[in-house]
């Protein structure tokens, strides 16, 4: 018993002048001045307060994000009371916090199954060598500029593949998500195919079918992404795009499309599903289309 003892006091001897040693660090022992709690917890937490010491340099000749030499890209691990004891945490830098600040835009937009590099789009990016965009581009451009002021439908733009379709709506998108304008963009295929698999599920950490529905129905702003690339089923035309598009005519909700093929291919192509052919509701859905938009069209080089 009394051997345990004395290897108890040697380690607390050890941890102690391990930590007084560290105290002529002048970092060191300025994060530890911040810390009102009792040396012996201190002296646990030597190495760890170490550690933050190097990141806190680090962070003190940093000139940028890019140069960051820390774990974590912009951030430090700090120490913190809590309570009768010390937690660490990741606290941004000066540099990630105004990255965070200037990026808070887009939380504004929501993408379903698409890529997050749209995010990233930007209207000055938007390359400007082929005329048949040039239509587009100006229609974007005056949307940007007025849509506060005057009632403006949104786009179905139609063209070959890789034309950069859904690039210049997603540019449109987050211009409007840096005005406060919360929009969502849905790659309609893969949107249908898991409306229908959370319609199924039960998880409750899941989205449910109501929920990912009431959202998109809802949201102020709307890219329909590659519709006419769909299985066509009478419930994803009738029930899901026909309802979704009734809602958003009633409201007066922007919205837009993309797709591979003009209106009326579109049309001929949701006139046919599995079972049957019915142009009625085929000739509604498109009537819908025509409401919330105008038709333009780009052909041009593939960019992909």
């Amino acid at each position: 018993m009394k051997q345990i003892r004395n290897l108890i006091e040697k380690r607390d001897e050890n941890l102690e002048r391990n930590f007084k040693e560290k105290l002529n660090d002048e970092t060191f022992r300025s994060i530890v001045n911040k810390l009102k709690i009792d040396q012996k917890e201190l002296y646990k937490h030597t190495s760890s307060i170490e550690n933050s010491t190097i990141e806190l340099e680090h962070c003190m000749k940093c000139k940028g994000l890019e140069e960051c030499k820390n774990e974590v890209n912009g951030y430090c691990n700090l120490p913190e009371v809590d309570g009768e004891s010390i937690t660490f945490s990741y606290k941004a830098c000066r540099y990630k916090k105004k990255d965070i600040e200037r990026n808070k835009y887009k939380e504004n937009l929501n993408l379903f199954d698409m890529p997050k590099v749209l995010q990233e789009a930007k209207i000055k990016d938007i390359y400007t060598d082929d005329n048949s965009r040039t239509e587009a581009i100006k229609y974007i451009l005056k949307y940007l500029e007025n849509y506060k002021k005057e009632e403006m439908k949104g786009l179905y733009l139609h063209g070959n593949f890789g034309t950069g379709k859904t690039y210049l709506i997603a540019a449109l998108f987050n211009e409007l998500a840096k005005k406060g304008e919360k929009s969502a963009i849905i790659y309609f295929p893969e949107f249908l195919r898991t409306l229908k698999a959370s319609f199924k599920n039960s998880d409750p950490e899941e989205a449910t079918f109501s929920t990912k529905y009431e959202y998109i129905k809802t949201v102020p702003f709307l890219l329909i992404d590659d519709i006419g690339a769909e299985n066509v089923t009478a419930w994803g035309r009738d029930e899901i795009l026909g309802t979704l598009l009734q809602y958003r005519a009633n409201e007066n909700l922007p919205t837009f499309f993309t797709s591979n093929l003009n209106i009326e291919e579109l049309e001929n192509n949701l006139a046919v599903t599995k079972d049957k052919s019915d142009k009625v509701k085929a000739r509604r859905i498109i009537e819908r289309v025509k409401l919330l938009t105008n038709d333009i069209e780009i052909i041009g080089k593939n960019r992909r």
